[in-house]
């Protein structure tokens, strides 16, 4: 793993990119410093651009949030989530493990992602004596987004009913401004720690990297993805067999000894030795997207 300050000794090995949203492009409030001047080089390079995002909703509701922060349309060719896979999915029925599913769910996340299956041949329900399986978007505002235990009663009812779950963002936690939260991922683990099934839809997993690189339509050798998170973004990149370039300043930056507020780079060896014990071999590493 190669250190890099930015973007711009990197790109003329490659044609295309595959980068995280939060925790790379943004942190749940604004784009990180560097951000967009960085996609602005990346489009005057004529470089293809797919954002990845692990977030519970389909890509028409992520791509107004994104504009809203400033993220422009302009800066990029596509979107692809782990929400509009989950929806597809949902939708075709084509993999055996979906098409087993039943028609009855149990929604478990807030009422925002509702798109994730809305317009489909489903019946929603509460309890899960009368359901078929749960879809699994994470936590909501209302009953707290940094525990589990407000869940608990409601995944130990779906487990006593042996009820199959589709985890729709494998996160375990993110940072919103400052503050780290739980994504759905952490909920998923604790089902599948207590012996039921988990359909994980997102990264890293091999279906969402499937449509994130036909809307990229660029020669996998000639693909660099981005991400934070080693266990989603950098394991995602190696199970695809495309190269994954590590962004320190995400949800390890801490771990790694950087800092935002003191304009402090995480440590490099520390980096190396966290991937290593990891598994995990990303070509590069950078403190942030910047050019």
């Amino acid at each position: 793993m190669k250190w890099h300050d930015g973007l711009s000794t990197l790109n003329d090995d490659y044609d295309g990119y595959i980068l995280d949203l939060w925790g790379v492009v943004h942190n749940g409030v604004q784009p990180y410093p560097g951000v967009l001047e960085c996609l602005q080089r990346l489009r005057e390079a004529g470089r293809r651009v797919v954002l990845l995002s692990n977030a519970p909703r389909r890509t028409a509701t992520v791509e107004p949030n994104l504009r809203r922060m400033g993220v422009s349309a302009d800066l990029y060719d596509a979107i692809m989530t782990s929400g509009e896979c989950t929806h597809r999915m949902l939708s075709s029925r084509d993999d055996p493990w979906f098409a087993a599913l039943g028609r009855r769910m149990i929604h478990l996340g807030p009422e925002k992602d509702v798109d994730v299956y809305a317009g489909l041949d489903l019946d929603v329900v509460t309890d899960p004596a009368h359901a078929d399986f749960v879809l699994n978007t994470g936590p909501d505002a209302e009953l707290g987004e940094e525990d589990i235990a407000p869940y608990l009663p409601l995944l130990e009812r779906c487990a006593v009913h042996g009820l199959p779950m589709i985890c729709a963002n494998p996160d375990q936690q993110v940072i919103r401004g400052t503050q780290r939260l739980i994504c759905a991922g952490a909920m998923a683990g604790w089902y599948a720690e207590h012996g039921r099934d988990v359909r994980w839809i997102g990264k890293p997993y091999p279906e969402v990297y499937g449509l994130a690189l036909s809307l990229l339509d660029v020669p996998r050798d000639r693909v660099l993805a981005l991400g934070d998170a080693l266990a989603t973004d950098m394991r995602g990149a190696a199970t695809v067999g495309i190269d994954g370039c590590w962004v320190l300043g995400g949800i390890h930056q801490e771990m790694l000894g950087g800092s935002w507020a003191q304009g402090r780079n995480p440590d490099y060896d520390l980096a190396v030795e966290e991937a290593t014990a990891a598994g995990l071999a990303p070509v590069a590493c950078v403190p942030s997207l910047r050019w």
